[in-house]
């Protein structure tokens, strides 16, 4: 029996070790694409659908690409595309599938290793690699718009002063993607390439928009859309805007600097005693099983968890501050 167990680990390991490798091959892989694939990562529907251009430039795998096929149209993989496109993230939705599904099968491997065959533990692994795909993404995300907010007030005015040098609305803003720096280089630059193959203004900066979720850029936006319809002078009102987002980023890192030692607080208290508790079965299973198999030990740890989690989401309200 024990024969068997460890051979269906050696092959368990072996399939997890392999998807690594093609998921890894998948990303780097090299340039390719038909000219259609190009043009519909710039004008087409499916602009939200491939986040980089290096995605739209990177042919996958028979393999790959039957799994995009069969999840197309359906509304988890356009959900998928449009998270990992606000990730900057080259993959496709079929890749992301294979790697939640190399991610549950790792996590599960070392769960049932390190944790003595557990079923319970096990599961908790399982559970815990179909997540953390979608972690690494939401923290991509949130870096990726965090930095595009604090670039946004000097883009702006970056556009306002081209706007008064002379230069048109496009040529500010091809302008501004030459000087700043990444995400809000990138960003400007399709806007520049979707408009010279067709789009309107408001269709290639609504595009912008719904890749990047800011309230800043919506503000933006908004007044560059009703300056079209009304008229009025666009450099001056992009200088309001710029001095209110100046602000409200002063305004948020004072906030997140009065709060950092309360929130690095709700994350020890909350999840020390998570890691504590994993690193003590780990050593000393015998000891902290009982835990496991009494319904005293069930209660405490149900009481424990609900209480953390309410300290957890009371911290967070907290130190939540709406500017």
């Amino acid at each position: 029996m024990n024969i068997i167990v460890a051979i269906g680990l050696a092959l368990l390991a072996f399939v997890v070790v392999v998807a690594i490798f093609y998921v890894i091959a998948r990303v780097l892989g090299g340039p390719d694409g038909s000219i259609e694939d190009r043009l519909d990562q710039f004008v087409s529907r499916e602009v939200e659908e491939r986040p980089t251009d290096d995605q739209a430039e990177r042919t996958p795998s028979v393999f790959t690409r039957s799994i995009d096929e069969a999840v197309a149209g359906r509304g988890f993989a356009q959900n998928i595309s449009t998270q990992l496109a606000r990730a900057d993230l080259r993959l496709t939705p079929g890749e992301y599938i294979i790697l939640t599904i190399t991610s549950v099968l790792g996590t599960g491997l070392i769960a049932y290793v390190v944790m003595h065959r557990n079923p319970i533990l096990t599961l908790g692994g399982l559970v815990l690699g179909f997540f953390l795909p979608r972690f690494y993404v939401k923290f991509r995300q949130a870096k990726r718009l965090r930095d595009f907010n604090n670039q946004l007030g000097d883009a702006i005015n970056l556009l306002a002063n081209g706007l008064r040098s002379g230069y048109s609305l496009l040529q500010a803003m091809d302008a501004l993607a030459r000087e700043m720096p990444p995400p809000i280089a990138d960003e400007f630059q399709r806007v520049v390439r979707e408009i010279g193959l067709g789009l309107s203004n408001e269709r290639a900066m609504n595009n912008m928009l719904r890749r990047i979720p800011s309230d800043d850029l919506d503000l933006m936006i908004t007044a560059i859309n009703v300056q079209h319809e009304v008229g009025g002078n666009l450099a001056e009102i992009l200088e309001v805007i710029s001095h209110t987002i100046r602000e409200r980023i002063r305004i948020k890192g004072e906030i997140r600097v009065l709060t950092s030692q309360q929130m690095l607080s709700g994350y020890v208290i909350s999840f020390l005693p998570i890691g504590l508790g994993f690193i003590l079965y780990a050593m000393n299973p015998e000891y902290m099983g009982a835990m496991f198999q009494e319904p005293c030990g069930w209660a405490m740890i149900a009481v424990g968890a609900i209480s953390t989690t309410i300290g957890f989401i009371a911290i967070r309200k907290i130190v939540n501050i709406e500017v």
